[in-house]
């Protein structure tokens, strides 16, 4: 089948009539294809953005939240097609999709329906001089969004409900890598009655289409999630041209495990957080620091149950790992196996390719567990983002924290102890936008989300994502 760019509430083929191949990762084959779309592509949907702006921005917020509600429901009543096709699209477990992706992406419309009719102006009365401020929230106009692959439809529309909920008109690009859910949500948004034009999909890589929509000289706001590389690219480019940015990128996440934790309950997420999505999740815990009085324990008793994970096709409800994203994907991933190797490292667990009997050429791996020495390896330094966690010992909390700290990234933290003096000693000096204690992606949508350092600049999620999608305007009146 041929995937479309959805523009103005219709299905267009490329202008160029450029395509790409789109593949199953659980079988190797290439089971669609979709748009390599140009600078004209993203032109007109840029047009048809524009010319919905005046009516979509005057639309009461009722109409706004209700529209947006019908989304959110109709993603919930296909629940089954949309995992499935994310699932076939992405590598991921049937049931993981089901049980996380869809109803995200159902909830991220559902709150921020709600969430616009909530938001309200401030005024100040200037007592004493007569004058009263007050300030608007204006939407920004024609905003740009483009999304990642690890988490398709989830993160696709943690972006555009946000955007459309304040008023503006949105260019998409989902990855080129998992585009098949951007692609049905298009079909969903009208029949929800979407008007046509607030929302435009245009397929292709990053380095034509998105870079198109990141060039775009009337396209006044980008909002990225992916890559620390692509994101400083995308600065390079946008920040000269005054562009409004959100750039939520890598992670290299700690997960720091003290003696005095409920070890089963650790353990237990400890699993979960290393290996959830293939480990392809940027709020992984992919370092694994463990205090030295439990440590041996700790490493028998992970070690034993990543061994019990069942690694196979997504659509095996039994399976607890699914395949990786894509062939080139995988092949960096093991590369990382390698060099932890030369470095010193001991794996303990996986570390290599897995064939699974029927799916020979599916891209599946052991989830890997690497003894290191120092955390300075580049197996602790760089984000491999697949299914591979390093773990090592420390004696106490100074230590800890500083190798915590001593990356470049700083996206997430998680902290298992039961001593409250030491969680807010270490909750307040650990680098990281968010901070987990004795609990791992419990999320609540009205938090802002976001990392430090070169995990991102801005903040996703509650009033946050839309005081980043509206201009601030205050008003004076003298009376």
């Amino acid at each position: 089948m041929n995937i479309q760019n959805y523009i103005n509430g219709n299905f267009h083929n490329p202008i160029k009539d450029n395509w790409l191949d789109n593949y199953n990762p659980s079988n190797g084959e290439i089971y669609s294809q979709i748009p390599n779309s140009s600078k004209e592509d993203v032109e007109n949907a840029y047009i048809a953005a524009k010319a919905a702006f005046p009516g979509w921005s005057q639309t009461t917020l009722d109409e706004r939240s209700r529209i947006m509600l019908k989304v959110s429901e109709l993603i919930e009543a296909n629940l089954d097609k949309l995992a499935e096709a994310e699932s076939k699209d992405n590598g991921k477990p049937v049931w993981l999709a089901k049980a996380v992706d869809i109803p995200r992406a159902s909830s991220n419309f559902r709150f921020f329906s709600n969430a616009i009719t909530q938001f309200a102006s401030e005024s100040h009365e200037s007592v004493g001089q007569q004058a009263i401020n007050y300030t608007l929230r204006q939407p920004i106009g024609v905003v740009g969004c483009i999304s990642p692959w690890n988490l398709p439809l989830y993160l696709f529309t943690w972006k555009i409900a946000p955007a459309i909920a304040a008023g503006n008109c949105v260019v998409a690009k989902p990855s080129e890598v998992t585009p098949m859910t951007a692609y049905l949500l298009g079909e969903i948004c009208n029949e929800a009655g979407l008007p046509k034009g607030v929302l435009n999909i245009v397929h292709g890589l990053g380095t034509s289409t998105g870079q198109a929509i990141v060039e775009h000289s009337d396209i006044k706001a980008i909002s990225f999630t992916g890559g620390t590389a692509t994101g400083a690219h995308i600065a390079r480019t946008a920040a000269p041209m005054f562009k409004k940015l959100s750039l939520e990128l890598g992670g290299k996440n700690p997960n720091i495990i003290f003696a005095d934790c409920d070890y089963e309950e650790m353990l237990k997420t400890t699993v979960r957080s290393s290996f959830a999505n293939q480990g392809q999740i940027c709020l992984c815990g992919s370092r694994i620091f463990v205090e030295e009085s439990i440590y041996d324990q700790f490493k028998t008793d992970f070690v034993q149950r990543v061994k019990n994970m069942k690694v196979g096709h997504p659509s095996d409800e039994k399976t607890k790992v699914g395949a990786l994203v894509s062939k080139q994907h995988l092949e960096k991933v093991l590369s990382y196996i390698d060099i932890a190797k030369e470095e010193g490292g001991k794996v303990l667990y996986g570390g290599k390719q897995l064939i699974i009997d029927g799916y020979e050429n599916g891209y599946y791996m052991k989830p890997t567990i690497i003894e290191v020495k120092t955390d300075e390896c580049r197996v602790n330094q760089e984000e491999i983002f697949g299914p591979v966690v390093t773990i090592m010992p420390f004696s106490n909390e100074d230590e800890v924290l500083q190798m915590a700290n001593k990356v470049k990234y700083g996206l997430s933290a998680t902290l298992w102890t039961n001593d409250l003096k030491r969680t807010m000693r270490m909750t307040n000096q650990l680098q990281a936008g968010i901070v987990w204690v004795n609990t791992w992606l419990m999320r609540d949508l009205r938090t802002p989300f976001g990392g430090v350092k070169d995990s991102g600049v801005g903040r996703e999620g509650g009033f946050e994502a839309l005081r980043f999608f509206t201009e601030t305007k205050n008003v004076c009146i003298k009376y």
